[in-house]
């Protein structure tokens, strides 16, 4: 049997698209319970934005977008930029992603010194 020519080209758009992103989005706990953040699209990447706070009395904000511009960098990574509530700097970041557990890292010194938080799946 023969495949037509946009039936090839179909079955290849498909192979090319970029799924990584969906995979991230949605509610993320904090291992320490002490905050959830949202993951969702924004423009052709994700960002992260502070849903809740266990204690709201702390430099970290309701609303505040601590993951910028994540890009999937391969199978269940993605790079781009993280915000520190804590010391008020941005750094490096990279997301892992394996199965209900995220895990976040801002790096310094081109990834020499890097501090991981753990996330996993919220409601």
């Amino acid at each position: 049997m023969r495949l037509r020519p946009y039936a090839v080209a179909a079955t290849l758009a498909m192979l090319a698209t970029p799924t990584l992103a969906q995979e991230v989005t949605g509610t993320w706990l904090r291992d320490s319970g002490a905050s959830k953040v949202r993951l969702a699209k924004c423009g052709d990447a994700v960002c992260g934005t502070i849903s809740w706070l266990k204690d709201s009395s702390g430099p970290a904000k309701l609303g505040q977008r601590i993951f910028y511009d994540m890009k999937p960098s391969g199978a269940g990574k993605w790079s781009g930029s993280a915000f520190n509530p804590e010391d008020g700097k941005t750094y490096s970041g990279t997301m892992t992603l394996a199965g209900d557990t995220l895990t976040t890292a801002g790096c310094v010194m081109g990834g020499l010194i890097c501090r991981s938080v753990k996330w996993s799946r919220s409601n």
